[in-house]
């Protein structure tokens, strides 16, 4: 489980394509200091198992279907990307519930910057549109944000100057992918209303 505060902004650093997967290898000197073998990591908030620890740079399998459902098979050496190591039990839950399942991705809209933040806008694909609710909380990229508007087809929102300078989100530009992770809470309940 993690909480969508991203620890760091890393980089790939290897990407090598296997058949029906990729090995990828990230740089993360943050993320790799207590790393190991299976260890989980999210990257752009899709939950990975460790393979390697080399001094600052771990490996990943990453599954076709991961690479399907999610950005990382966009991904080359180079890009950025957001780290976070799964969150241990006696820590500070500073974002919200995360698993690290990406449900799916959505596109970079447009963004508009203001004087204190940048409002962005993310289009928002039909199956996850009942989970997500204003004022609610969404997973973009791994990164715990709250939801300042909402319609069927997009999402809008506040990314504050720590949001912009210490991950992705800062970087990204209309038209790019982004992953997306709705609340667990919300599909539970519908489950359970559903019964």
């Amino acid at each position: 489980m993690f909480t969508g505060i991203v620890e760091e902004l890393g980089e790939v650093v290897a990407v090598d394509p296997l058949p029906q997967a990729a090995r990828l290898a990230f740089r993360g000197p943050t993320v790799t200091e207590d790393a190991g073998h299976g260890d989980s990591i999210a990257v752009n908030g899709v939950c990975l198992t460790v393979v390697e620890v080399r001094d600052d740079v771990f490996t990943v399998d990453v599954m076709k279907e991961t690479l399907d459902r999610s950005s990382l098979g966009a991904l080359t050496v180079g890009s950025p990307v957001n780290l976070e190591r799964a969150v241990r039990a006696d820590q500070r839950l500073g974002g919200h519930i995360v698993q690290g399942h990406v449900d799916g991705t959505g596109v970079l809209l447009k963004r508009e910057p203001d004087e204190h933040w940048e409002v962005v806008t993310i289009s928002l694909p039909a199956d996850l549109a009942r989970y997500v609710v204003h004022k609610g909380s969404i997973t973009v990229d791994g990164v715990s944000l709250t939801v300042a508007s909402v319609s069927d087809a997009e999402f809008t929102v506040s990314l504050i100057p720590t949001t912009l300078q210490l991950t992705t989100l800062g970087r990204k530009v209309a038209g790019d992918p982004v992953n997306l992770e709705a609340d667990v809470i919300a599909k539970y309940v519908e489950k359970l209303v559903a019964r």
